[in-house]
Order: C-alpha cells, then sequence, then structure tokens
C-alpha cells in the first residue's frame, strides 16, 4: 500500500514495480532534497475522513490568502533544467497525458486565454515552460506524455527530459497531475503517480474535461470514480482531488485556493 509519507525510491517494493518503462529501469535517481522533504512531512497528517467512500490525505494548511490571479505572463521556454529561471519563486507544475487539456487549465487558471498555445499537434512539444504569476509565484508546463504516437523511445526521452525537474527543482511545492475525466482510466496515469510518490514529489491530482462527456463511454462520474478506485487497491490515502473544466470554469477557485495555502505553507517552511 503506497503512503506518501514513507515512500521512497530504493524500496524493494519500488524496484519491483512491473512498469514498462520507469525512471528506475532507465538508471534515473529518484532521492529529492531534505528542504522538499521537510516541506511534505510539515503538510502531513491523519487521514481525512472518507466523503466519497474513499480515504484521502489530510491536509493541515494556512487560509488560502492572496487565491486571485491578477496578472500573469510568459517568462520562458527551457530544453534543461539548468536553464530555467532562478528557483527564487514558489512553483507548481502541470503534468499529464498529451491533449489532457494542460495548457486550457493554464489560461483558465489565470483567466488569459492568450498565455499558453493549445497545440493541435500533443504531443510534440519538449519544452519546460514557465509563466510568473502576480509577480510572485510560477506555473509550469512541462511536456505531455503517453501520446498515442509516441513510442518507446520517445517515452524514454520524457522520462529523462523530466526527471531532473521533478526531483531537483528546490522550489517546487507541488506537481498538478492532470487526469482526462472524459476517457475511462489509463494505466500511464496511474504510473506516473505511483512515481511521484515513491520519488517523495508532493502532488494532486486534477480531473479535467468534467463537461466533456463522449459517445459510447462512461460518464466523467465513473472514469473519476474509476480511477479512484484503482489507486485505492494500493495507497492507503488518496491524495487530494480536484475535478476541473476549462470551459465552464468549474473547480477553478477550489484549485486556485489550495495552490495559494501551499504556498504559504512553503513560505513559513522556507523560514525556518
Amino acid at each position: 500500500m503506497h503512503n506518501m509519507a514513507a515512500l521512497h525510491c530504493g524500496t524493494p517494493a519500488c524496484l519491483s514495480r512491473a512498469v514498462p518503462i520507469t525512471p528506475q529501469s532507465l538508471g534515473l535517481s529518484c532521492s529529492r532534497s531534505q528542504h522538499s522533504r521537510r516541506l511534505r512531512a510539515a503538510v502531513r497528517t491523519a487521514a481525512a475522513p472518507p466523503y466519497d467512500g474513499f480515504q484521502y490525505m489530510q491536509l493541515d494548511l494556512p487560509p488560502p490568502l492572496f487565491s486571485n490571479v491578477r496578472k500573469s505572463a510568459f517568462v520562458k521556454s527551457s530544453t534543461r533544467v539548468v536553464d530555467c529561471p532562478p528557483d527564487a519563486l514558489p512553483e507548481f507544475a502541470l503534468i499529464g497525458r498529451s491533449n489532457v487539456g494542460k495548457s486550457s487549465l493554464l489560461n483558465s487558471l489565470t483567466s488569459n486565454d492568450r498565455l499558453a498555445k493549445v497545440s493541435r499537434e500533443p504531443g510534440l512539444t519538449k519544452l519546460i515552460n514557465h509563466y510568473i504569476i502576480n509577480d510572485n509565484w510560477h506555473l509550469v508546463d512541462l511536456p505531455g506524455y503517453g501520446f498515442a504516437k509516441a513510442g518507446k523511445n520517445n517515452r524514454e526521452e520524457w522520462l529523462r527530459f523530466t526527471k531532473d525537474y521533478f526531483i531537483s527543482r528546490e522550489n517546487l511545492v507541488s506537481v498538478l497531475l492532470l487526469v482526462d475525466s472524459s476517457v475511462p482510466p489509463q494505466p500511464v496515469d496511474k504510473q506516473c503517480a505511483d512515481w511521484l510518490a515513491e520519488c517523495e514529489v508532493p502532488f494532486c491530482i486534477v480531473f479535467t474535461k468534467i463537461d466533456n462527456r463522449k459517445r459510447d463511454m462512461p460518464t466523467n462520474a465513473q472514469n473519476i470514480r474509476a480511477f479512484k478506485q484503482a489507486m485505492a487497491e494500493e495507497w492507503e490515502e488518496l491524495p487530494r482531488c480536484f475535478e476541473t473544466s476549462s470551459r465552464t470554469g468549474a473547480g477553478k477557485s477550489e484549485l486556485l485556493g489550495y495552490i495559494a495555502s501551499l504556498r504559504e505553507m512553503h513560505l513559513r517552511s522556507s523560514t525556518k
């Protein structure tokens, strides 16, 4: 069973996980900095009472101050972590399968439809894109994974390209793992969640496209529940989950409030 307070790569369970392509199988380190672990431990408390039949991590967070986005701007694109902006500001990274709606969610959160370009050919971008929000924190758009046209070499390239960012950015407060709620659970999404937990990278799950029902598919609510059920089979507690729509704005205020609370916790941890 996964417990995010205790997981780390190097355990037998981590090394024996049956995943087709993992950072471990490529010899990529999973260790994070002690600063990041202190932050993770600071927000970890007892499990929250389930409200939908699942057990969730409970986060003892400060109030969500300054959650509104007043201004946003593109900073730069980087092909290597060393080329990213200085890690002086707290940042939140968006990851997910190609065409999951990362750019659309980023534009929705910032109320700026022109901030991130929505690609017509998902899966082709291989850049770390930084956006500065309110002049004091970053949203980071990372390359999508699992695109249908991507072969083994491309999946390996994605892991090598992003692994340094996940485990070395001192100011990475949390990852937003985007999951498309309009399709049944995809194994690659759960594999990504498992790897983030094993590497002790704090993250939440953001279900996208809750207003987009696909014909001849289960309902979005059924897909969301099925994904949570698949995780609950191995996880003692699920990470925080949000349900969003970039078109209607559903879930936007809740997600921005959560980010604001985490930023405050990050600042308090950094000053200790």
